[in-house]
């Protein structure tokens, strides 16, 4: 009989020191097969890859939380400007970020952004129930130079229309949203939450939502009633 209550681990793993030091696809691979073998060896019920589909060694501090979903979508530029970078710098809201993670300069679309193809590398991995995590729409828009939309909410919820087509083709039996930012920020719950909603109603599957503080690496970076 399966247990009516099945244990997971929340998605992220720390990045192998060799991984770090000698990054290619096969370590990633490796890496990935490394940590689902642990969780099913352990006796997780649903295991994931660790959130190794998106690192980036340039972004060691995140794993690429942001950067890997930014980079490839469309009508947002890569290219800093550096009175871009100053005016990103005097937002409080995001003083955990050093850099943008782009400007938007026109409608955002998915552009080469591949979801489905990175979870069909780890689920052929793994032999038990798989989750898939990706970032939510609330924390990606929060870490961009808005000139097209100029309006935190409606950038919001069109990454949500964009991570919605995403999800509409991912083959995983749980698909989990992460939020890191919305904790530090529980009055942008009502629009945060629409977005977040178009992605969670695209899922086929079972759908989960994962909210933090963003301590990835031991990293503090916003303050609240769940911690000091």
């Amino acid at each position: 009989m399966a247990p009516r209550i099945l244990t997971t681990v929340v998605g992220s793993y720390p990045i192998p020191d060799w991984l770090v030091s000698a990054p290619s696809d096969q370590a990633l691979r490796d890496a990935t097969r490394l940590v689902i073998d642990l969780q099913e060896r352990t006796g997780i019920d649903v295991v994931c890859d660790g959130e190794f589909y998106r690192f980036d060694i340039n972004h060691p501090e995140s794993n690429g939380m942001i950067d890997y979903f930014i980079r490839p979508m469309g009508g947002i530029r890569k290219q800093l400007r550096f009175n871009e970078v100053i005016g990103f710098r005097k937002r409080a809201d995001v003083a955990w970020r050093r850099l943008p993670a782009g400007v938007v300069e026109g409608p955002v679309s998915s552009g080469s952004l591949d979801l489905p193809d990175a979870c069909r590398r780890a689920r052929s991995i793994a032999a038990k129930a798989f989750k898939f995590t990706l970032t939510g729409p609330h924390m990606l828009a929060k870490t961009l130079d808005d000139k097209h939309y100029k309006d935190v909410p409606t950038l919001t919820n069109a990454i949500g229309d964009v991570l919605a087509e995403q999800v509409r083709h991912i083959d995983a039996d749980i698909i989990q949203v992460d939020e890191a930012n919305l904790p530090g920020h529980p009055e942008e719950w009502p629009w945060a939450l629409e977005a977040m909603n178009k992605v969670l109603d695209a899922v086929k599957t079972k759908a989960a939502v994962h909210l933090c503080f963003g301590n990835y690496g031991g990293q503090r970076p916003q303050k609240g009633p769940g911690i000091n």
